[in-house]
């Protein structure tokens, strides 16, 4: 017997029915991601559809070539043409290179929305995969922080549509200007390096090449010596420092409660100024649900003309993890109404279940199919969790009636064909 295929470890499946491995079903991701679309419906936000693959140069010139998902995470291979392809490990650079390659940002605003799967090769945990799905927001062309208040505010938004508010806090930084930020890091650097032998290994390697994220370190003894290290804000420019207070101001005005977190830094080269991040205590370390900041050098590193650019990313595992932990129950159930007919009125079923779904469109519709006797059928329509179960024998034929039988009461009562969609329009979740 030859040995069974299993999925690549950290790429999972979603199944419409939970198991012990996998008990998130692709009925709530299809809940969450019915939000969402609502969601960008509501903002007057535009989808966006990209590929799952690009050039390698895309990420190394836009992520940066010595942050960790370049040096150690992305999925590079060479295609058969020799170039050096990568599965895409986030989204924003890709939009980017859509707007600029179809002349979507030249003297334009834009207000898009993505969603599908990215790759990064880590170990996987619980809420970080090999393969995870990101919901991505990207705007460009608007430089005021009204635009970074709209998406925090469209975020408070999502917590509150899916019952999450309690369970999420803000927390916020700003990063300043390139030359601000530059400044902050020679005296990062040179503080740091009077105290090289307390910093944890992986702080001693980013030293040099990515300080700011030494800020981030869960370390406790790296902890301990960035208690005294210099603060970002006191090398902010004016510009960045109204910005964020501007932000600030209608955050506040708006009852969006936040913390601000001198650390966040996030861990990408690209962000300036606003950064941000929802996150919880709910799902022990991968704690960051949410994620975003505004990024107004990227489109010119790119190779456009200078563009002001906003966005976030919701890890959409997280997020169904999140739902999950909280035991807000799956919907388990298959089907609404189920249709049990007899081997001379399968045919009849049929076209009974497609005149249902013609009036009835909200509801799940399911006809028996492959034969067997009513009692047979109507143990399976049970199972699927049905409402209703709607026979049609050769009686009921005959008569042109329907019998129904409520699956959780065992009332049955017979209603004439012609009456059977307004009445189980009156009935159903009654």
């Amino acid at each position: 017997m030859s040995a069974k295929i299993t999925a690549i470890r950290g790429m999972n499946d979603i199944l419409p029915i939970p198991t012990k491995d996998n008990p998130v079903t692709t009925q709530r991701w299809q809940a969450v991601e019915k939000v969402l679309r609502q969601l960008m419906h509501q903002y007057g936000y535009k989808e966006i559809r990209l590929p799952i693959v690009e050039n390698t140069p895309l990420f190394k010139r836009a992520i940066g070539e010595v942050t960790d998902i370049v040096e150690k995470e992305m999925y590079t291979f060479e295609d058969k043409g020799g170039d050096s392809v990568t599965l895409r490990p986030e989204g924003t650079a890709g939009c980017v290179r859509a707007c600029l390659e179809h002349g979507l940002t030249y003297n334009q605003t834009q207000r898009l929305w993505y969603t599908g799967p990215m790759f990064r090769y880590e170990r996987p945990q619980k809420g970080r995969y090999r393969q995870f799905h990101q919901f991505g927001v990207e705007t460009f062309g608007m430089k005021s922080a009204d635009i970074d208040a709209e998406l925090i505010l469209m975020t408070a938004r999502l917590w509150r549509e899916l019952g999450l508010s309690e369970v999420v806090r803000l927390e916020l930084n700003t990063l300043g200007e390139s030359a601000s930020r530059q400044a902050y890091k020679d005296a990062l650097v040179a503080y740091l390096s009077q105290h090289i032998d307390s910093l944890d290994e992986d702080s001693k390697r980013r030293l040099n090449t990515n300080p700011l994220r030494i800020l981030d370190s869960k370390e406790a003894k790296t902890q301990a010596v960035l208690a005294n290290a210099p603060q970002l804000f006191d090398y902010l420019d004016e510009d960045s420092l109204q910005h964020f207070a501007s932000l600030r101001a209608v955050l506040d005005a708006a009852g969006v409660a936040y913390t601000v977190n001198p650390c966040l830094v996030r861990g990408l080269d690209y962000y300036n100024k606003t950064v941000f991040e929802w996150v919880t205590n709910a799902l022990g370390a991968q704690g960051t649900v949410c994620a975003g900041g505004r990024y107004d050098g990227l489109v010119t590193q790119l190779g456009g003309q200078a563009t002001p650019a906003v966005g976030f990313a919701v890890g959409l595992e997280r997020l169904v993890l999140l739902l999950d932990t909280l035991q807000q129950q799956n919907d388990s159930s298959e089907a609404d109404i189920y249709l049990v007919s007899e081997a001379n009125t399968i045919n009849q079923a049929l076209l009974l279940a497609e005149l249902l779904r013609n009036s009835l469109t909200n509801y799940r519709i399911v006809s028996h199919c492959g034969g067997g006797q009513f009692k047979n059928q109507l143990k399976r329509a049970d199972k699927t969790g049905a409402q209703a179960a709607l026979l049609l024998g050769e009686h009921e034929v005959a008569e042109q009636k329907v019998t129904v039988k409520w699956l959780q009461t065992g009332e049955q009562q017979q209603v004439n064909q012609a009456d059977i969609c307004t009445y189980l329009a009156q009935h159903l979740g009654a």
